[in-house]
Formats: C-alpha cells, sequence, structure tokens
C-alpha cells in the first residue's frame, strides 16, 4: 500500500491553515507549484479530493480538514519519535519549544533561563508567550513541547506538574485608605475599584476567586492587558488590583507608590508546567521543573 509521505502532510496542514497556496509554500519553504503538485500526489494516494481550487482562493473539503487534523497528530508523533532518539544519547542537550503565559514569563524565565544555560550548555529553548487557551490548543497540536500555566485551569488531557504557589497581596496607592493596613480582609474589597487584566487572561479569574467576588462586583471600568498596565494604573492612583509574589518578587512595583498588603485569608495560584501525556521526554521535563524551583529560592 502506498502512503502518504510526512512532507506531504506538512502541505496540507500549512494548506489548512493558510487557504492560500502561495502563503502555504511560503510556510514549508517550497515554491507553490511544489506545494500544489504535493497536494495533488496526496490526493491521489488517498483517493478524495482535498481542497477546491479556484483562481481566488482555495476552499478546503471537509475530508481535507479532517484529515488535515490528523495529519497533525501523525508530524507531532514523527517530531516525538525523533526527540526520543535524541534523547537517548543525553537529555536537555536538544531544542524545546516551551509555552508560558505573560503574568508568569517575564517574571519567572530571566533567572529561570539563566539557571538552565548554566547548568545545561548544549541545551536551547524556544519560548512562546501567549494566553492560556492558545498556549494548550499549541500544545496539543505538537507546535510546543510544554507549558508554564497558572492553575486551576481545565487542561482535560494533558499531564500537569506543580511547581509552586504564587500567593497574591493587594496593591494601592500609598494614598489609598487601605495603605497603612496589616492584613485585607477579602470582604473589604467589594466597594472598591478593583482593577483587573482582560479576559482571555487566567490570572482573571484567579483574581476574583482571591477575593470571593465574581466578575459582576467588580467596580473598576478599567481592563489592562499586562500586570504592567496594572501596575501603573495603581502607581497613578486610578484603583487597586491583586498582584502576584512572582512579579512583587521580581520588583515589578520598585521605584513606585504602591504599598502591598497581604490578604486576611492568604490566596494563590499554582504554577505548573504541563505537557502531553504522549510525549518520550518527561525526564527532561522534570529536570525543567528543578531548575525552576532552584532558580525561584534563589
Amino acid at each position: 500500500m502506498l502512503l502518504p509521505s510526512l512532507r506531504q502532510l506538512e502541505y496540507l496542514i500549512a494548506l489548512a491553515e493558510r487557504q492560500h497556496f502561495g502563503q502555504a509554500a511560503e510556510q514549508c519553504h517550497v515554491t507553490p507549484s511544489t506545494l500544489s503538485a504535493g497536494i495533488r500526489d496526496l490526493e491521489d494516494i488517498l483517493g478524495v479530493a482535498l481542497a477546491e481550487r479556484t483562481k481566488r482562493q482555495v476552499v478546503m473539503t471537509a475530508i481535507g480538514m479532517d484529515i488535515a487534523q490528523r495529519a497533525r497528530i501523525l508530524i507531532r508523533d514523527a517530531s516525538d519519535l525523533m526527540t526520543l532518539a535524541a534523547a537517548n544519547h543525553a537529555p536537555m542537550t536538544g531544542i524545546m519549544r516551551l509555552g508560558v503565559i505573560p503574568t508568569i514569563g517575564p517574571y519567572l524565565l530571566p533567572k529561570s533561563m539563566t539557571s538552565l544555560k548554566q547548568r545545561y550548555p548544549d541545551f536551547q529553548m524556544y519560548l512562546d508567550e501567549e494566553i492560556t487557551t492558545s498556549l494548550l490548543n499549541k500544545l496539543r497540536d505538537g507546535k510546543l513541547d510544554a507549558a508554564i500555566i497558572a492553575l486551576p485551569f481545565d487542561t482535560e488531557d494533558l499531564e500537569v506538574m506543580h511547581l509552586f504557589k504564587d500567593e497574591f497581596q493587594f496593591a494601592c496607592h500609598h494614598s489609598h485608605p487601605f495603605s497603612s493596613k496589616k492584613k485585607i480582609r477579602q470582604n473589604e474589597l467589594k466597594g472598591e475599584p478593583l482593577m483587573l487584566l482582560k479576559e482571555g487572561h487566567c490570572m482573571r479569574g484567579h483574581a476574583l476567586s482571591a477575593c470571593s467576588l465574581g466578575d459582576y462586583q467588580t467596580r473598576a471600568q478599567f481592563e489592562a492587558s499586562s500586570l504592567s498596565t496594572l501596575v501603573m494604573m495603581v502607581d497613578a492612583g486610578l484603583g487597586v488590583t491583586l498582584l502576584p509574589e512572582l512579579a512583587i518578587n521580581a520588583q515589578a512595583t520598585a521605584s513606585t507608590k504602591i504599598c502591598l498588603c497581604p490578604l486576611e485569608n492568604p490566596a494563590s495560584r499554582d504554577i505548573g508546567l504541563v505537557w502531553r501525556a504522549s510525549t518520550s521526554r518527561r525526564q527532561e521535563f522534570k529536570m525543567l521543573a528543578e531548575t525552576i524551583i532552584e532558580s525561584i529560592t534563589l
């Protein structure tokens, strides 16, 4: 039986993602004619039409989209085979594609990556910073090897390794009435102009949970796309927020007029490392986790 090649499947995946022969060819680093010929050969092998072609556009057939999705799994597993063979020679000597969410990356990775480079000089890390949902989708598609996210979050079929707890503290301008408090009770926050990250950032839900608040109880009209923006808004006296210790310890509030105060009932988010259950790199992920944990205690 004649089987499709991995290269042909890569062409199909690119065409399904781009819906354009020229852009798909550019993604695969081949000419449009080469990619088009590869798709036609694949159609001959499979005996089905994968795409409908017109002069202006490409429309994937239903079976074409289904096969492209299955092809992603095959390509991912083939990549895992190569990784398994490479790891047999020596762990932490190859390439790892790591995803990280924006409320963790800038505050955790500088020290962690420095420690990794010192400990494993032949190890290369490629980073991808996005919100949790996007990272987990990329992880399942094989575009990432692992991801650092904040929990709780529904990770479904992925394996999770807990790294550390990241406790929240109340943050306000030094002129705020709460600035001199030793501790903040959660019920005191219900009338405050609490500023949060936009929908899609998991820390929004974690902060609301820490405050024992629902979205409908928040008062501030401003929503930020980053922690650094939240810090600047609080520094300007425009509201209050909750900040994770990871950012605080990384001097996110240094040289500001922000006062920090712990919550009476401590609340935190869990930082975890996630990967596919089918991976062959568990040993490397555990070595990565050990380095990260050690780096935050230095």
